[in-house]
């Protein structure tokens, strides 16, 4: 139950930041046998071009290469020559490791969890938000669907903050009325100057949120602190 509730806080934190399905995604390519090379592990870098190569002659060939890890041949083989050296496999290793996806949350749930029954509450939750995504029932999630759900969890969030702080219910909060980090960066957030944050303002607010890499750079959104 320790490493579900682990796993519960970083699916909710993949959840707020927006989980993108789409059937153009590019597959994962799964290791089928072998995990790659690693210097210093089981299978090290010497150990695995001694394993894989055929002719002896110290390195690696597309051919030798175990075909689950071609794809990066071009990439692996630095000068060209058409050959992998153990200094350029070593250098390399990034390429050969599957690309990692926010959608692994789930097979890590899965895999993880010592508690059947919360794991199963807890994935039936999220097939459960996924469906709703999914608005015209076609069993994809497009990016049409998902920008609709996304500006109606912010319309949400800023509604329900709108309904806290807005003390005399006038439609807007004005400075005296503000918390937190609403507060702290009222002037930015009250962009036309007028002395209230409005609705649309606080729909900025809550959509940019100021530390987390956006362009817009406008603060977050945390009202409950005094």
């Amino acid at each position: 139950m320790h490493r579900l509730s682990v796993l519960g806080s970083t699916v909710g934190l993949l959840l707020l930041a927006g989980i993108v399905i789409g059937e153009d995604a590019k597959p994962r390519e799964d290791a089928k046998s072998r995990p790659a090379p690693r210097s210093g592990s089981l299978y090290d870098v010497a150990e695995f071009i001694k394993e894989y190569d055929r002719d002896g002659d110290g390195s690696l060939s597309q051919v030798e290469l175990p075909a689950r890890f071609r794809h990066a041949f071009a990439k692996l083989d630095a000068n060209k020559d058409g050959k992998i050296t153990q200094d350029e496999l070593t250098k390399g290793l990034v390429h050969l490791y599957p690309r990692r996806r926010p959608s692994d949350f789930v097979r890590t749930l899965v895999e993880m969890s010592d508690c059947d029954e919360c794991c199963a509450e807890e994935l039936a939750l999220i097939f459960s938000y996924l469906r709703k995504l999914d608005r015209d029932g076609d069993g994809k999630i497009s990016a049409e669907e998902l920008k609709a759900s996304r500006e109606a969890l912010v319309n949400e969030r800023a509604k329900s903050i709108m309904e806290e702080l807005d003390v005399d219910k006038d439609g807007k909060i004005s400075q005296k009325e503000a918390r937190g980090s609403l507060r702290a960066h009222f002037k930015e957030l009250d962009s036309n100057g007028d002395g209230f944050i409005s609705h649309d303002e606080l729909i900025k607010a809550v959509s940019h949120p100021v530390g987390t890499g956006t362009e817009t750079g406008k603060p977050s959104v945390q009202p409950d602190k005094k």
